[in-house]
């Protein structure tokens, strides 16, 4: 039987060539007043999934 992606996982994480996950930085969306500029900066970027996160990545995004 075929699997179905879990769309909601597809929209915010994407597989890199070396098999990890990555996702956008977390508390980057509002309250960003209070926050350091590097802070900040360090939102924009896109962070790797933890290793212990993966395992269920893979089974949400089997086609990835």
């Amino acid at each position: 039987m075929k699997q179905k992606t879990h769309r909601g996982a597809a929209k915010r994480f994407k597989k890199t060539k070396s098999g990890k996950f990555k996702a956008g930085a977390a508390y980057h969306t509002h309250i960003l007043t209070k926050k350091t500029p590097k802070r900040k900066r360090r939102g924009r970027r896109p962070t790797v999934v933890s290793a212990s996160e993966a395992p269920k990545l893979k089974r949400m995004l089997p086609y990835a």
